[in-house]
């Protein structure tokens, strides 16, 4: 499995009508860039959201999330989530939406 296929799915399905939207073929799976930054992605079956620096420390603190690594150096400010945390439609949504505003603050490329 190169990755989770119904889980891009969703994400773009939360992610639609979004300005500025584009899914990039990445990391061995899908990045959702906005306005040119990465939001969010998947990597195998787990759920990448980029929450930024401010949020890292409580994001990690949650249940289901881990540092985002995949190369033996973690990403900062990037949290990967297990398949429980994102299960409720609800959590994809609050996940998706926390990597959206992170992006949203950054200047467009």
């Amino acid at each position: 499995m190169a990755y989770d296929e119904d889980l891009a799915e969703r994400i773009q399905d939360v992610l639609s009508g979004q300005p500025g939207l584009e899914a990039k073929k990445m990391f061995g799976g899908v990045g959702y860039m906005v306005q040119g930054n990465m939001a969010c992605g998947v990597h195998k079956d787990f759920l990448v959201v980029r929450v930024g620096p401010d949020a890292y420390e409580a994001s990690m603190g949650l249940p289901n999330t881990r540092p985002f690594d995949i190369t033996g150096r973690a990403m900062k400010g990037w949290v990967m989530l297990e398949p429980h945390g994102f299960a409720s439609q609800n959590d994809l949504e609050q996940w998706v939406q926390a990597g959206l505003d992170f992006a949203l603050t950054l200047p467009p490329k």
